[in-house]
């Protein structure tokens, strides 16, 4: 799952904004978290396709907005990781910090088989050999 998810980050790209963290926050959690300061939550749009997670933003236009100063980027984007099979997003909070959870399907985990004493071999009859007796 990691790997997948690293996978995105080695792939070289001009654009590399907004940030973003992966942090492994369980046995089969992760979260993702990226700096999309100036961006309202109508302003992104996440969306899973199958093993692929999509994060964009698109900043509503500004009505005669005068900046003294502009240090907040709010510029479009568009960010896809590719998840491991079975990866679900499970929430959103904060800044912009992503859950993910990976649910393995009940039929393809392990499972343990009880030995059961019902089936055990019947015991082997003791045969006996009759003979004749002889007086002697």
């Amino acid at each position: 799952m990691l790997n997948a998810l690293e996978a995105a980050s080695r792939i070289e790209t001009i654009d590399n904004w907004p940030p973003y963290d992966i942090v492994k926050s369980g046995e089969d959690e992760y979260r993702i978290a990226m700096a999309v300061a100036g961006f309202s939550q109508d302003e992104l749009t996440i969306t899973q396709e199958q093993n692929m997670l999509f994060v964009s933003g698109q900043k509503a236009n500004a009505e005669d907005v005068q900046y003294l100063h502009r240090g907040i980027a709010g510029r479009s984007f568009q960010r896809r990781f590719e998840l491991a099979d079975h990866v679900k997003v499970v929430g959103t909070n904060g800044l912009l910090t992503i859950d993910l959870k990976r649910e393995i399907p009940d039929a393809m985990k392990p499972r343990q088989i009880a030995i059961s004493t019902d089936m055990a071999l019947p015991k082997a009859e003791t045969k006996q050999i009759e003979a004749d007796k002889q007086a002697a």
